[in-house]
């Protein structure tokens, strides 16, 4: 099949299983609205700088808008006869406007083109990934509000260690997911310089403005260098390295839901909209979407290595196997997207068993601490203080009774520092209310933060 993007080269066409082999459109399909939005841009600067005259570039734009609304409309299809988006749209524009068409490609390279389309893609979905990562900052903020009172076991190598709240926990994972928005915002940046104008990887010799594009598409900044621009993947790998770093926080979330949900720990309950049943347990209730979104993390995070190895061993400049990027990424973008779409509902729903939670975090002598801390702030050196609790804590494992349950007397036998008040300080419900640094687990402290981040969202017009 002949192909007239380069036939004049060639006296055979390509062969049929080579066509179907090589072709890219069945994923890069999706950037023909941001190919057509470079296409203009272009084709005004071209007439800016007197490359073609401005009815030119009038008609080349007249025909490009004219192709995309065929194609929102659904009358065109696109064929792997062109290989691609980027020639589909070319030849449709041809079609639409006569051998005019030809002359968009003046100044440009596919190279450089597929480069700029790309970036503006992606930086179309960091916008739309930011928007999914505030919606869930949202429903935390909103949600440890509600719970900051709530008293809930830590824990440290999946033991019991500390009651904090459930509002603490949740803020925890607001962190996870505020740190993913601010790697995201720095991705953004990093895909803020324009491609366009490079060609194929020398430059070209028309006297084009390549800032002119770049201010007409958002762009900060031009490329430095021909070379580098039309060859240079950092930014999908940026991106690549973002998604995961989201799903990877999304994965320990779903986790500590699924343990959490577990029957015999029961201090979460999952709404049933996103739980399933079994097809042979008529009692089973499982935590289907965390496990789903455990599930996908592992294939975005495999998109990094999938990008790491498909350009270790590429020269420059451009190269074929570059066309691979796209629907690795664009895989790993989907997943993301629809792993955080979910969570806000799901985390605005779920239901804490405060009983059996304030159980938990009084198990295990998880006052402990707060008895060295006693000490510690009665003079007592910590380290000395370490010590005598431990012993405190074999003695009433010992006699099979709480830290609580030690009478006072039996106290004075490990440190005459002991006094009446003791029983205050190692009162689960009471001592929380003493972590109070920044940063620490205390109600009002979780109150105050929660009130903060809301605060700051509403810039994003989040009430």
């Amino acid at each position: 099949m002949k192909n007239s993007t380069w036939s004049g080269r060639f006296k055979k066409g390509l062969d049929e299983e080579v066509l179907e082999f090589s072709e890219s459109i069945s994923f890069d399909h999706l950037l023909f609205d941001s190919d057509i939005r470079v296409c203009i841009a272009h084709a005004e600067m071209l007439s800016e700088c007197k490359i073609i005259s401005k009815k030119e570039s009038n008609m080349l734009i007249k025909g490009l808008n004219a192709v995309q609304k065929k194609y929102d409309a659904g009358k065109l299809k696109l064929s792997i006869k062109f290989e691609d988006v980027h020639m589909n749209i070319e030849q449709a524009l041809t079609k639409e406007i006569g051998e005019l068409g030809k002359k968009i490609h003046m100044g440009r390279s596919r190279n450089d083109l597929v480069a700029t389309d790309f970036r503006l893609y992606l930086r179309d979905c960091s916008d739309l990934i930011l928007e999914k990562l505030r919606d869930i900052r949202y429903a935390l903020a909103l949600s440890a509000h509600d719970n900051s009172g709530v008293i809930f076991p830590g824990y440290t190598h999946l033991q019991l260690a500390q009651p904090v709240t459930f509002g603490h926990h949740l803020l925890a994972w607001h962190e996870m997911l505020a740190r993913d928005e601010q790697r995201m915002v720095q991705t953004k940046d990093r895909l803020n310089v324009l491609p366009l104008g490079s060609a194929a990887l020398s430059g070209t010799p028309y006297k084009i403005d390549r800032k002119s594009v770049a201010n007409k598409l958002g762009f900060k900044t031009v490329s430095s260098n021909s070379m580098d621009a039309v060859s240079d993947r950092d930014f999908v790998c940026d991106f690549a390295y973002t998604c995961s770093m989201t799903m990877m926080h999304l994965s320990r979330i779903s986790e500590e839901l699924v343990f959490w949900m577990n029957s015999h720990i029961k201090l979460v309950d999952i709404d049933e909209a996103f739980c399933t049943g079994s097809s042979i347990m008529p009692q089973k209730k499982n935590p289907d979407v965390p496990e789903l979104v455990r599930g996908k993390s592992g294939a975005v995070i495999g998109s990094l290595t999938s990008l790491f190895v498909l350009l270790k061993g590429l020269p420059l400049t451009y190269n074929r196997d570059l066309q691979e990027d796209k629907s690795i990424i664009l895989e790993a973008i989907g997943s993301v997207v629809s792993c955080l779409a979910l969570m806000p509902r799901l985390i605005l729903t779920l239901k804490v068993n405060k009983e059996r939670a304030l159980i938990f975090s009084k198990q295990d002598y998880s006052n402990a601490t707060d008895l060295a801390d006693y000490l510690s702030m009665k003079g007592v050196p910590f380290r000395t203080s370490h010590e005598i609790v431990g012993k405190i804590v074999k003695y009433a494992e010992s006699k099979n009774i709480s830290l609580n349950e030690i009478s006072l007397d039996v106290f004075k036998t490990f440190s005459n520092k002991i006094n009446k008040d003791v029983y205050t300080s190692i009162d689960v419900e009471r001592s929380i209310h003493t972590k109070k640094a920044i940063g620490a687990s205390s109600p009002a402290n979780v109150r105050k933060e929660a009130k903060k981040i809301l605060s700051a969202l509403k810039v994003y017009g989040y009430k």
